[in-house]
């Protein structure tokens, strides 16, 4: 898989310059229609340092089920930052997606898109590394305001920050908690939450989020015990 050429900073006052910079390049308007393979991307380590395992799944949506997947293990460079969580795991997410050997057309992360206090989550970072359409699907918030959604699922409401509209509110099963959905390249926050409902099942998450969350935390339990019996 192709990834574009983009700099990469030394230190974290480059890394933010560096997020305002890219923000700049993002599209963020379109849907991505009625894709088939839609890959989910997640990452586990050991805690705030050491090793950082990048899993990626691709899920079928015409066969419901998981259809490709990727991983890849690296010595994480940079400690848990808010707002700089890309930088510490887009390095070993573009190491598996070099080993996918299908190509998704879309990509939901589990993490922020433009509902990011630069509008530049790692959704975002990596649609531009990609050039394939991506999604940020939190788990919690980042920045902004909002209602809490009605508690029926498919209910929404917008996420704003700073006067302006960064993502969406999204009750994606009936009395569970929200996730917070916002764009991160090639697609609009309509177009966004749309992908999301097509890819939740039963669960609070999108199917291809769970598989990747899936295979990441069995891959770094097997270098534990690797690591344990070494």
């Amino acid at each position: 898989m192709k990834l574009a050429d983009l700099p990469w900073p030394s230190n974290t006052s480059e890394a933010v310059a560096l997020q305002r910079e890219l923000s700049e390049r993002l599209i963020l308007e379109g849907n991505v229609g009625n894709p088939d393979l839609v890959a989910g991307v997640d990452c586990s380590s050991y805690g705030n340092t050491g090793m950082m395992v990048g899993a990626i799944a691709v899920w079928s949506l015409v066969e419901g089920e998981l259809t490709g997947a990727a991983v890849a293990a690296v010595e994480a460079e940079l400690p848990y930052i808010p707002g700089l969580l890309a930088f510490r795991e887009i390095p070993v997410l573009l190491k598996a997606f070099e080993k996918l050997d299908l190509e998704p057309e879309a990509i939901i992360c589990d993490g922020q898109g433009t509902a990011h206090m630069r509008g530049f989550g790692i959704a975002c970072h990596l649609g531009l590394y990609l050039g394939i359409p991506t999604v940020g699907c939190g788990k919690s918030c980042l920045v902004g305001t909002y209602r809490v959604p009605a508690e029926e699922k498919g209910s929404v409401e917008l996420l704003n920050y700073k006067g302006r509209e960064i993502g969406r509110v999204v009750r994606t099963r009936k009395g569970v908690k929200p996730v917070f959905i916002s764009p991160g390249h090639l697609v609009g926050i309509d177009g966004a939450v749309e992908l999301i409902f097509k890819t939740c099942t039963r669960y609070r998450l999108p199917e291809p989020i769970r598989a990747a969350h899936r295979l990441a935390g069995e891959t770094m339990e097997k270098i534990r015990q690797d690591n344990d019996n070494g």
